[in-house]
């Protein structure tokens, strides 16, 4: 696997549920705001993932996460980061929760595991940031 810088982000995050017929907030695609902001719809459910302070009212609430950023952009054609990633994670025993966007590849790790989490990738060869 080649050599990734990837970048802590700071805050907290939340990855967030609601009804799969629920309105996304407005505020939530604001633009100007700081950090990430993924909205994904189902049929049966709306998943939200934002800094904490962005999570919805009345959503099923999972906080607590952290956010690395792999530096891109990323080629399309590129492989096995993700995989590369997670596996490196999951040797190391933490649980993590992924997405991508068009340039790059998200991690969000429990803030109880960041440090064990960067530990791991850096001996994994990569530039963490």
């Amino acid at each position: 696997m080649k050599r990734l810088a990837i970048d802590v982000r700071p805050g907290e995050y939340a990855v967030a549920k609601l009804a799969g017929d629920a309105v996304v907030p407005q505020d939530l695609l604001a633009p100007g705001g700081d950090g990430l902001v993924s909205v994904t719809r189902t049929a049966d459910e709306v998943s939200v993932i934002s800094p904490v302070e962005l999570a919805p009212a009345g959503a099923e609430i999972e906080s607590g996460w952290r956010l690395l950023t792999v530096r891109g952009p990323l080629a399309f054609t590129l492989t096995g980061i993700i995989a590369a990633l997670a596996s490196e994670l999951a040797a190391a025993g933490v649980a993590l929760f992924t997405l991508s966007t068009f340039d790059t590849d998200h991690v969000l790790v429990k803030r109880a595991d960041l440090a064990r989490a960067v530990e791991a990738l850096r001996a994994a060869g990569h530039e963490v940031h």
